[in-house]
């Protein structure tokens, strides 16, 4: 190709561009005109007051927004930690028992019901990493004081923080397995909230659901129409383990959620 061609064909190029430039501002212009616009400055610029208007709306949704997406990132890490610890329980129990042989074997020289608890928790830990063990001795730092202070329970903490407490159930061949997420022995630890309860017996360690009605949560959790802790602290530990939430803790006394939804045996999450 000579140089003459090259030039011209770079002339024309040019010539196409400068026509687009040229379209581009011949439809800037006819917008101008026709809107009243004195200027592009003043076309696609936001004055003072626009801009803190915007940023006012924007801090109002956040100030909606935020609190509630923190309330469902802890509930949803208390879940996690329910979920977790249960089946490090059921695991100990299952390894213990393959060991050991059924449970109401375990207490063939155990008479009372405080060498029972004591022979139940040795089992139970042995078979879990735990990084403090108070067992039966009183005020040791091993939960809130009104479990700490007790002599006939069996406190130990677990490797990730997590108090446990375990009861003999009455004179039944039973144990109450309680377990306290709030991982502090200040403040009020509530049934239900912080503090979650399995039930150990022959048959395994698992959750109290009454036939699958874990709905009875919304019945006798302290702040529903009939309260009743103990109960509440079996039926809601069978919620969070069967359903994945806590959403009970948002209802009314009718078990309704905020949004309007009804929490019952088919409806179990307020989402």
């Amino acid at each position: 190709m000579s140089s003459h061609s090259a030039d011209k064909m770079i002339d024309n190029h040019f010539g196409e561009v400068n026509e687009v430039r040229c379209g581009i501002f011949a439809i800037v212009e006819r917008c101008r005109n026709k809107y009243g616009m004195t200027s592009l400055k003043k076309a696609f610029a936001f004055t003072l007051a626009e801009t803190l208007i915007v940023m006012g709306i924007i801090g109002v949704v956040a100030a909606l927004t935020i609190p509630n997406l923190n309330s469902s990132t802890a509930d949803k890490e208390k879940v996690a930690k329910i979920q977790k610890l249960y089946s490090n329980l059921q695991d100990a129990f299952g390894r213990a028992t393959a060991i050991y042989g059924p449970m109401d074997e375990w207490f063939a020289t155990d008479t009372t019901a405080v060498a029972q608890t004591t022979r139940f928790g040795e089992r139970l830990t042995e078979f879990m990493k735990v990084s403090k063990n108070c067992k039966m001795e009183a005020n040791k730092g091993c939960g809130p004081s009104t479990l700490d202070a007790s002599t006939s329970n069996y406190k130990f903490i677990t490797a990730d923080g997590t108090y446990v407490d375990i009861a003999k159930n009455g004179s039944s061949n039973q144990f109450l397995v309680a377990i306290d997420i709030a991982k502090s022995n200040s403040g009020n630890h509530i049934l239900t909230q912080q503090i979650f309860v399995f039930l150990a017996n022959n048959d395994g360690l698992g959750v109290q659901s009454y036939d699958g009605q874990e709905s009875r949560c919304l019945e006798t959790r302290p702040n529903g129409s009939n309260p009743n802790p103990l109960m509440s602290g079996f039926l809601c530990t069978a919620w969070v383990v069967n359903f994945g939430n806590m959403d009970y803790l948002k209802t009314d006394k009718a078990g309704k959620c905020p949004n309007g939804r009804v929490l019952n045996a088919t409806v179990t999450s307020c989402k």
